[in-house]
């Protein structure tokens, strides 16, 4: 009864494998092969997740992956609707990710992982710049990193002890 109750809550999230992985682990009885996935899920309109999962066949790792990512959602503040509010620079291992805001008509200037991220959390104009090593999953994680770390208007202002000087 309670699955029923929580399908219509996760049904409006689309999502998007971002990578599968085959993992082997070494044992002294022989090698042992999983598979490790990555996803990404998001509305669209401001909320975006990210989850990784492991499993001994592909989709049971997707499903996994699935699961922890509508636990590990976030919300994106958006200007307009369609771009971030400054630049900024998420991390995550050697990887960092440069976001820009970009005029409209722009269009997500993004590669791979990163536009996946983007195109979820329902950015619709953005530039952005990946330095460093391509993991993807790392890439994902500086993104989400990058994402949190925007501030509002107001939350600027607050942390500035209330003066307005923009």
């Amino acid at each position: 009864m309670e699955d029923k109750k929580k399908d219509p809550q996760t049904k409006h999230f689309e999502e998007q494998v971002v990578s599968v992985n085959r993992v082997t682990k070494v044992t002294r009885g022989g090698r042992q092969l999983r598979f490790a996935a990555t996803v990404v899920v998001g509305d669209r309109k401001g909320q975006v997740g990210m989850g990784t999962g492991k499993a001994n066949e592909v989709p049971d790792a997707i499903k996994k992956a699935i699961q922890a990512a509508n636990k590990n959602l976030i919300r994106v503040n958006l200007v307009d609707g369609r771009t971030i509010a400054h630049e900024v620079i998420g991390k995550c291992g050697s990887v960092k990710v440069l976001l820009k805001p970009a005029g409209a008509g722009t269009g997500v200037i993004a590669g791979g992982p990163v536009r996946s991220v983007l195109e979820l959390a329902g950015v619709r104009d953005i530039l952005s710049k990946a330095f460093g090593s391509r993991t993807a999953i790392n890439m994902v994680r500086a993104t989400f990193d990058a994402l949190k770390s925007i501030k509002t208007k107001d939350e600027v202002i607050a942390l500035r002890s209330g003066r307005v000087e923009e």
